[in-house]
């Protein structure tokens, strides 16, 4: 991984952690690394694993993704989690996903799930594409990371 802020090495390793946990299906992994990653920045969590989930969807579906190969995803990450992680939630897996894609709910609805439902829902997505398209977390991560990275320095005035 190239020479990033501890902050963000630390948010890379808890990502990773977890959606290596997601594959393995290793629950007490999965919560101990999702705990975790819950415990940082919401708002930079939520950019990294967006990244990684809107990069993952452009790769496997580059003609772009229908509602229902959303749906498949959903159902099989759903039916993936469900023996290993019973507290599954699909409306935080379509949150997930939508706010991946840009979609996100209106400004004065409230969000319906919480930073530690998107730290543990958003790692199962990933892995659940990650496995389905045979893979690796790693060189997403980092592709993610670096576009976040020039974007941030364009910005600067």
């Amino acid at each position: 991984m190239p020479a990033y802020p501890s902050s963000v090495r630390v948010l890379a390793d808890c990502s990773a952690s977890a959606v290596a946990a997601a594959v393995a299906a290793n629950r007490e992994e999965f919560l101990l690394a999702t705990d975790r990653l819950a415990s940082l920045d919401a708002e930079q969590v939520g950019l990294v694993l967006g990244a990684v989930l809107r990069s993952l969807l452009e790769d496997l579906h580059p003609d772009g993704l229908t509602g229902d190969e959303v749906q498949d995803v959903i159902v099989r990450c759903t039916t993936q989690a469900a023996g290993w992680f019973p507290e599954v939630d699909v409306n935080a897996l379509v949150l997930v996903l939508g706010g991946a894609l840009g979609v996100h709910p209106h400004e004065d609805e409230p969000v319906p799930v919480t930073s530690l439902d998107v730290a543990r829902h958003a790692p199962l997505v990933v892995a659940d594409l990650l496995t389905a398209g045979d893979r690796s977390y790693r060189p997403y991560l980092d592709a993610a990371l670096t576009r976040i990275a020039e974007a941030e320095a364009n910005d600067l005035p």
